[in-house]
């Protein structure tokens, strides 16, 4: 038995990737409280106040699992869990080690039509940010980091950067208006972007760095926060990407 009732918006009866709408469900009650950390639920229950079958339910949490969201207990249960620091800096060292070269390559083949891509793209950031548009600034956010991936020409890189996105955001690592303002991220992909027209692949890929250096460190503090951790964020970054690797 549940030890919490859950009173949910029903999914839309649209067609559609029914567990990927049931991950977002659970992020959506998650981040309005709905659901809480700590808490048990069951599958039946969470597919009846959403309205869908316990499949694509039992498929989202399965994924969910994976990420450590989630975590399953005795009788179709499960608990929503906190973010561990050491799992957020562990993605985002993932894609330290695949970026900065990803932005060097895309620097090397920069032409006119890239070039103008992502400019726009920054406009379009820009624009995100002025208005305080949160989720349409994260859209482009993304979109910037994959105009530069696939002009790297490396589509496994490029899968690989957008299931780590995706992960991140299902567990709550979001640093805009948390510990920077989407302006602050918006002043960090400038010197990017602005490397990468130039066909100057050091600098895009040293400015590929330090904005995902400024990312881990702000999640890996932000999740130690998040669950009173005892742990040193600073020491848990720098475990994730190396003792090696030079930082900004």
């Amino acid at each position: 038995m549940a030890d919490a009732q859950l009173q949910l918006a029903a999914l839309p009866a649209a067609e559609g990737r029914r567990a990927e709408q049931v991950m977002a469900a659970v992020r959506a009650a998650l981040d309005a409280g709905v659901m809480r950390p700590g808490v048990k639920y069951s599958v039946y229950q969470l597919a009846d106040a959403l309205q869908v079958s316990r499949t694509p339910v039992r498929d989202a949490l399965l994924r969910l699992e994976e990420i450590g969201l989630i975590r399953f207990e005795a009788r179709q249960g499960f608990r929503i869990l906190l973010p561990d620091p050491r799992e957020i800096a562990d993605i985002v060292a993932i894609r330290f080690a695949l970026e900065p070269p990803a932005a060097g390559r895309a620097a090397a083949v920069c032409g006119p039509p890239l070039a103008d891509r992502l400019a726009e793209r920054m406009e379009l950031l820009r624009r995100a940010a002025a208005r305080g548009d949160e989720p349409g600034f994260a859209a482009h956010d993304l979109l910037l980091h994959d105009h530069i991936l696939e002009a790297a020409g490396n589509n496994r890189a490029r899968r690989i950067v957008r299931s780590l996105r995706e992960s991140t955001r299902l567990l709550g690592g979001i640093t805009a208006d948390r510990s920077r303002t989407m302006s602050d991220i918006d002043a960090e992909h400038q010197p990017v972007v602005d490397a990468v027209i130039a066909n100057d692949p050091a600098a895009a890929a040293a400015a590929m760095r330090t904005h995902l250096t400024s990312t881990g460190r702000l999640l890996v503090a932000q999740a130690v926060r998040d669950q009173d951790s005892p742990l040193d964020a600073a020491a848990v970054w720098a475990e994730a990407v190396g003792a090696n690797t030079e930082l900004p």
